[in-house]
């Protein structure tokens, strides 16, 4: 069996900024991908998302780079209009950005997303794990 995971975007600004106390598991999720014991993806939006939201933090020449490396990283999977057009249309998601994370994760093929908001992910057809549970599950 193959490990896919869709990492969410608040898991990446936790390992980018170090933000306690969620760094350490946000650490290890990139790592076991890093270590290829773990197949990560990422969407196109959480880069261009991360991008904006880095600013206060690194300059854009830092950002880039910052994300490039994640790029090289990672899978990303891109939004479509097939995508785009399911999450429209998808009414159980309060938040559509969370919609579209589903969308790709299902797309990638992903067992989990990887989150700390586990109840922006109650409807989803993919499930939503916090990163030290989905640590445990690989032990």
């Amino acid at each position: 069996m193959v490990n896919r995971i869709l990492i969410d975007t608040n898991i990446l600004l936790d390992y980018l900024l170090t933000r306690d106390p969620f760094y350490e598991d946000a650490s290890n999720i990139v790592s076991v991908c890093v270590d290829g014991k773990v197949e990560g993806c990422i969407t196109a939006h959480s880069v261009s998302n991360m991008f904006f939201i880095l600013r206060k933090d690194y300059n854009a020449k830092e950002r880039r780079e910052i994300l490039s490396n994640l790029c090289s990283i990672f899978d990303v999977e891109g939004i479509d209009k097939s995508k785009l057009i399911s999450g429209l249309q998808n009414e159980d998601f309060s938040d559509f950005e969370d919609c579209l994370q589903m969308e790709c994760a299902k797309a990638y093929g992903a067992e989990y997303i990887v989150t700390r908001n586990l109840n922006d992910y109650k409807v989803s057809e993919i499930k939503a794990i916090l990163p030290r549970d989905y640590l445990e599950l690989l032990k």
